[in-house]
């Protein structure tokens, strides 16, 4: 199995108005909500490749309440088991509002729920029964830190995972990325410009170079339509999608990144096969219409014309 951690997951809902203006009122075309947060929709997409997830984080109120329902009602949800916390604040929702016209959308994310001490210290509990369990191939620990939690939290869940002989990939950013550097993970998934904020360098492979000095073992840069960069102790490779940009709706494409990355290491991949998994199936999301989803046919036409060699 392959643990995902999210400790802000979220419900998303999604609006569609004919086109959107400032300072004006709207009639909603469509709604729809659905289970959300980076690790949430990785572990969706590590179903539908397959793989067996365990999602885990903290979830409250009636918006967990409802992502939790939700959750089980996805594909593939046999292959998903709700390991999630529950605490006394209400999980936060993102709102994103689709523009029909122009098919741009904007998001607007809540900060979270306050998890107390004693919240956090019932979730380390259950996160390391998990890790303890021997069922563990790798953990995906994703996303953004809700309000009360130290900022070294992930630092913490990385030194756990490697106590316990478990693979851990860390996506996060900022601080809680910088900290959880120190605790030396397997692979961290920035995209270009969280590794800049890291390391303070704009080229990829140099950047990531500085982070696996400074702990990573392992880095894999996102690159948007440019595809993925890998720095490891084994090598360095580019792989880049076919053709140019991809139209469609990028959110949710890193997220199926890290669902590739891993289900390729589960699956006994090279480091060139597993950049290629992650980047057909980050691609395949682009073109389906939500987060945590991927257009499989597209998927399977990608992974045969992915691009893998030297970082240009």
């Amino acid at each position: 199995m392959i643990i995902t951690v999210t400790l802000n997951a979220a419900l998303d809902v999604t609006y569609r108005v004919a086109s959107l203006r400032p300072h004006a009122t709207h009639r909603v075309l469509d709604t729809a909500e659905r289970p959300g947060g980076k690790g949430i929709n990785a572990a969706r997409v590590l179903a539908a490749l397959g793989r067996h997830a365990v999602v885990t984080g903290f979830a409250g109120g009636a918006a967990g309440d409802e992502l939790r329902r939700r959750l089980a009602e996805v594909p593939y949800a046999e292959r998903i088991t709700d390991a999630l916390v529950p605490i006394a604040g209400s999980t936060r929702r993102t709102v994103g509002v689709v523009d029909e016209r122009t098919g741009d959308t904007t998001m607007f994310n809540e900060a979270g729920p306050t998890v107390t001490t004693a919240e956090w210290a019932r979730f380390l509990a259950a996160y390391r029964e998990l890790l303890a369990s021997g069922e563990a191939r790798a953990v995906a620990l994703c996303g953004s830190l809700p309000p009360g939690l130290p900022v070294g939290a992930y630092a913490e869940l990385v030194r756990e995972a490697r106590a316990a002989g478990v693979y851990a990939l860390l996506d996060t950013s900022g601080e809680p990325l910088r900290r959880g550097l120190a605790a030396r993970p397997d692979l961290i998934k920035p995209n270009a410009e969280e590794l800049r904020a890291l390391t303070g360098m704009s080229e990829p492979a140099r950047a990531a170079q500085v982070a696996r000095r400074r702990g990573a073992r392992a880095v894999a840069v996102s690159l948007g339509p440019d595809g993925m960069l890998a720095v490891t102790d084994e090598g360095e490779w580019q792989a880049a999608p076919p053709g140019g940009r991809l139209s469609g709706n990028p959110a949710g494409a890193g997220d199926s990144a890290v669902a590739g990355l891993l289900s390729g290491l589960a699956d006994g991949l090279s480091w060139p096969d597993r950049l290629a998994r992650a980047v057909a199936v980050s691609a395949a999301t682009v073109l389906a219409p939500a987060a945590g989803e991927y257009d499989r046919a597209a998927y399977e036409r990608l992974l045969t014309r992915v691009r893998v060699g030297a970082p240009v």
